[in-house]
């Protein structure tokens, strides 16, 4: 007995040891155990349902089941939405892929112009909402039969645009293939800079055809990049919600996550809850497959050193053509929704772009008392936009510091316990939130805190569910950052300090912290600005008390006040914008090196 008490205590002596103990505790209570409180609430009554399911209400029932998968409803309610998911998001994968292995593979192997500035504008995106192409997109080619008013691209030909074309599947698909193309060029381009040239270029000395050479030692050598791709854009894709939203809701192309909004918003929060289990579902089997792809072949590295000298294919007589081409892309995917969301904040009639028909009362008008889209302060003097800018400032200030701290320090454990069994399943449980769609994700905390639990009070309404979920969601992004830092920290400089005797906090301070510092501020901004940008995640938690930026510029969007809404759409972009420059000025960090670093 006095053995296993020495071990014990000597098992927490070590500050590591206690904290993985720590986060096994909250992160079970945290990640695990709200699945099984989601799954619970898809066999009781909700209020909302009593009237529709003829029980009391917290009875136990298997109605909503039976409607999802079995009933007259289920066509609407999720085959064909689920089927709308898998086409777009497959899709999206696709076009991602093309696009940012695409401009990788000219970037790092051929004599394309402009380098720098190109990889400079195709990151922007990123760093942009995932929604703005698609307030972009139908900014330019709404027509008049479904938007109301035509675009700017109908003012400017005279073409209206086809449905098909303004809404639906086919601009879902490249306005999100678009914003992860970034991702795409960021894990391949990655994978390219560093692989051995020395491959490529025995093939030339052997007169390989390059094509031939492409397929058969470049697509090989970055197919763990492309596979990461793979599982990154599609679990985003199927999260989210502002892109079909704005673009599928016009003509009635619904997906799950619009779907899952419309039930939880509605009177069918069950049917609701099983929604956010089969995205749930959907995420695991494809992270399942990435896994067993990847675990087929047990290597990608070369046995060779590396090469300095890189074969850079010449484009020749195509080069000043195609980086024009090029240069035209990334500005329709940077620049020119920026200015699409201008004007489009500055006209009075919508499809009207004279100068005569534009103003700046959206943004600095005074409020005329109505209910009138032109009745409402501009957004730099309203009073609810600078509320809700406050709580987004306020909330993503929270989350920063909560996710990145805590990821730090999980970071640190989980190394330090490399190889135990308590490090791999902490590490495990600060993953979970990653593969769970942000959707689905509020609906599982919707579930769990919308009632008392123990000591715990209903948070349903609060600021602190918001600042939870949050921090809890960003989580394994500021996790992997911290694990990949101190992967790269020698255990022996803290071993020198615990030699000298100096307590842990201070060796945290003022050893291991200095060192890390440009990681740690990594950690802090990729949820900072994650948050900032956030819609899935926040919009049905939040009310009228706690609203944030995106969510009013939803709320406006709903509404028809489109002016507004690319306002506030701009504004978001701007503060993303600042605070990603000031950081990288102060400290070195930014959000382009966190992502590299983070996935």
């Amino acid at each position: 007995m006095k053995k296993k008490l020495n071990q014990v205590k000597t098992f927490f002596s070590k500050p590591y040891n206690i904290l993985l103990v720590l986060f096994l505790i909250v992160l079970t209570y945290l990640v695990v155990f709200p699945l099984f409180s989601i799954v619970k609430d898809t066999f009781i009554v909700h209020s909302a349902e009593k009237s529709r399911v003829h029980q009391a209400v917290g009875t136990w029932t298997a109605y909503h089941w039976n409607r999802t998968f079995a009933s007259v409803y289920s066509k609407s309610l999720l085959y064909e939405p689920l089927a709308h998911s898998l086409v777009c998001s497959i899709s999206a994968c696709i076009v991602a892929i093309l696009i940012g292995g695409g401009f990788a593979w000219l970037v790092t192997r051929s004599d394309l112009r402009w380098k720098k500035v190109l990889t400079k504008l195709f990151i922007f995106p990123y760093i942009m909402p995932s929604w703005t192409l698609a307030l972009a997109w139908k900014n330019f080619f709404k027509n008049a039969a479904v938007g109301g008013a035509t675009g700017i691209f109908t003012a400017l030909t005279g073409i209206a645009t086809p449905n098909w074309f303004a809404y639906g599947p086919f601009p879902i698909i490249l306005v999100t293939g678009l914003h992860y193309a970034p991702f795409a060029y960021i894990l391949i381009g990655g994978i390219l800079r560093n692989m051995d040239a020395n491959l490529e270029e025995a093939a030339v000395i052997l007169k390989t055809k390059r094509l031939r050479m492409f397929t058969r030692i470049t697509i090989p050598m970055v197919m763990p990049a492309v596979l990461s791709t793979v599982i990154l854009v599609f679990s985003s894709a199927m999260s989210s919600f502002a892109v079909p939203q704005f673009l599928g809701l016009p003509v009635r192309y619904y997906v799950l996550t619009t779907e899952l909004y419309a039930a939880l918003q509605g009177t069918n929060p069950g049917v609701g809850y099983i929604l956010a289990i089969v995205m749930i579902v959907i995420s695991v089997l494809i992270m399942l497959a990435n896994q067993m792809l990847i675990g087929k072949r047990k290597s990608y590295a070369t046995v060779t050193g590396k090469s300095a000298n890189v074969s850079l294919f010449h484009l020749k007589k195509v080069r000043s053509l195609l980086s024009v081409l090029v240069l035209c892309l990334v500005l329709c995917m940077s620049v020119v929704p920026l200015i699409s969301f201008l004007l489009q904040s500055l006209i009075i009639i919508k499809g009207n772009y004279s100068l005569s028909n534009m103003t700046l009362d959206f943004w600095i008008g005074s409020s005329k008392g109505g209910n009138d889209v032109m009745d409402k302060a501009g957004i730099l003097i309203n009073a609810d936009v600078w509320k809700t800018l406050f709580n987004s400032l306020k909330l993503s200030a929270i989350v920063a510091v909560g996710a990145g701290t805590l990821g730090f320090l999980a970071g640190y454990a989980i190394v330090r316990r490399r190889g135990s069994k308590l490090s791999q399943i902490v590490e495990n449980l600060t993953f979970i939130p990653y593969l769970i769609p942000s959707m689905a994700f509020a609906a599982i905390y919707l579930s769990m805190f919308s009632r008392p639990h123990g000591i715990i009070p209903s948070l349903y309404g609060t600021f602190a569910i918001l600042a939870l979920i949050g921090t809890v969601k960003y989580l394994p992004m500021a996790s992997r950052s911290g694990v990949n830092s101190m992967l790269q920290l020698s255990p022996e400089i803290e071993e020198a300090g615990i030699i000298q005797g100096i307590p842990w906090i201070k060796r945290m301070a003022k050893i291991i912290v200095p060192i890390e510092k440009s990681t740690i501020v990594s950690g802090y901004l990729l949820p900072f600005v994650s948050s900032m940008r956030e819609l899935s995640l926040y919009v049905i938690l939040v009310t009228a008390n706690n609203r944030v930026l995106t969510t009013l510029l939803f709320m406006y969007d709903e509404k028809g006040w489109e002016q507004y809404s690319n306002a506030i759409n701009l504004l978001i972009i701007f503060v993303v914008l600042i605070v990603n420059f000031a950081v990288e000025k102060l400290t070195g960090a930014s959000i382009e090196k966190g992502v590299g670093g983070g996935n």
